[in-house]
């Protein structure tokens, strides 16, 4: 069993908590309303275990490649989730009942 230690690189070490302008504010919607957009990339105080399936970490981790090439920097699951996490929550708030996320958790 090795005792080396495993380290974070310099670019996590030396990455900005401090939220880019525009992001971690308010996001205004199409009816003039503003919802929370997602934290980004920031210090997090909470923490929430969710489990998946494989297929559903799999698609998670397609996603994030995809989301590399297409921005062009890497991308952590994390971001991913709180994004989406957003996205769900803003639809919510705006479409109620016809939400997509109500769609899904009815069935």
């Amino acid at each position: 069993m090795s005792r080396r230690v495993n380290l974070p690189g310099a670019e996590e070490l030396f990455r900005s908590t401090v939220p880019a302008r525009g992001t971690g504010e308010d996001a205004p919607t199409s009816s003039g309303e503003s919802t929370p957009a997602s934290s980004g990339r920031v210090k997090h105080d909470e923490k929430m275990t969710v489990y998946l399936t494989s297929e559903e970490l799999l698609a998670i981790e397609h996603a994030r490649l995809t989301l590399k090439s297409m921005v062009g920097r890497k991308i952590d699951r994390g971001r991913i989730v709180r994004a989406a996490l957003a996205i769900a929550l803003a639809d919510l708030e705006e479409n109620g009942d016809s939400s997509e996320i109500v769609g899904r958790l009815s069935e």
